[in-house]
């Protein structure tokens, strides 16, 4: 099988060192096919240039390319199953050409909960879309979609055996839509110390919950890549997860990341269908669902009681669950449709 994993115009590498969501997906679909058995090609200019070295590379975009032209011709004689892309890509008609020219299924993960799709953008068969949560499912039934676990991995970032870490972490974009100050003030509420990792993207929200994020059991580690970022999940005794209430978590890279490390998660949400209950089991974190009516002190008082539940359990266990549950290989072979 021969697969062709697209690159897409973005502010991040492929494959990204640290942070990413789409790229991080598309990276983990290559690796996945390659340990599957599929030829990969890695195709668009956005892909590191070091790569050539171990995978074949094709620096051009599909959307750019002319009827006819050398590229197609080249892409065509290829003779691809199936192309992966970034979830958009199957609504763009200039995309769209030069993929029924290739004549090959394709297969996109919904990674934006508001993107609207063309009414023929995938017909369940030749052109298949997956989601993860029961809520994203429903957003986008018309269209016929897979419930799938999405895998993400970065470069570098291979996972350490479990170990049973002291403190909390929250990992993620810093911003009013992840909401960490919920998980800063759960951690006070119980006495710990709280690592925040992560790029700030809202200076705006961070110093509008200054006081919370200034007290002494706070730890601003800031953006990490490659193995740091692995290590800081890993040494965690609980993973937190948090968003705003309003906010739709499409693809959640943070639950495959934090259980392939052995790090239990506790997860706040606010409605039940998320990405949350769709990626953890009692054996690998407590979800707890908070009225969203409530204030932000009710909110991290129950999150407070998730986080409890959560570092008990058994670190190993957790670590072979998100192995078999998040499986690159696995997740390409139901991508493939295989």
């Amino acid at each position: 099988m021969l697969v062709g994993v697209c690159d897409f115009p973005g502010s991040y590498a492929f494959p990204p060192a640290g942070y990413g969501g789409i790229e991080r997906w598309l990276w983990a679909v290559a690796v996945g096919a390659r340990t599957a058995g599929a030829e990969v090609h890695l195709i668009g200019p956005g892909w590191l240039a070091d790569l050539e070295d171990q995978w074949v590379r094709k620096p051009v975009r599909l959307e750019d390319i002319t009827a006819g032209s050398l590229a197609e011709r080249d892409l065509k004689s290829a003779g691809y199953d199936l192309l992966v892309v970034g979830h958009e890509y199957p609504s763009r008609p200039a995309w769209v050409r030069t993929w029924r020219e290739l004549d090959c299924d394709v297969a996109t993960f919904q990674h934006s909960p508001t993107f609207q799709h063309t009414p023929t953008a995938f017909d369940g068969e030749r052109s298949r879309l997956y989601c993860y949560s029961p809520e994203m499912a429903e957003r986008y039934a018309a269209h016929s979609p897979t419930s799938e676990l999405a895998v993400h991995l970065g470069l570098d970032e291979e996972e350490p055996p479990a170990v049973k870490g002291q403190d909390l972490v929250w990992l993620g974009r810093v911003d009013e839509d992840k909401a960490p100050h919920l998980a800063v003030r759960a951690a006070q509420i119980l006495g710990r110390r709280i690592r925040i990792v992560g790029p700030v993207f809202d200076e705006d929200y961070v110093h509008r919950y200054e006081r919370a994020f200034a007290a002494d059991h706070v730890e601003w580690v800031g953006e990490l890549g490659g193995e740091a970022k692995t290590a800081a999940i890993a040494e965690g005794l609980v993973f937190v997860y948090t968003y705003e209430r309003n906010y739709v978590e499409a693809g959640a890279a943070v639950f495959g990341e934090s259980l392939r490390a052995g790090t239990p998660i506790a997860a706040l949400t606010w409605r039940d269908g998320t990405c949350a209950q769709a990626a953890l089991c009692d054996r690998t974190g407590a979800t707890v669902v908070a009225d969203p009516e409530a204030d932000d002190e009710s909110a991290a008082h129950a999150l407070a009681k998730a986080i409890e539940r959560a570092s008990v359990l058994d670190h190993f266990e957790v670590q072979a669950t998100g192995f078999a549950r998040f499986d690159p290989a696995s997740h390409f072979k139901a991508l493939a449709a295989l």
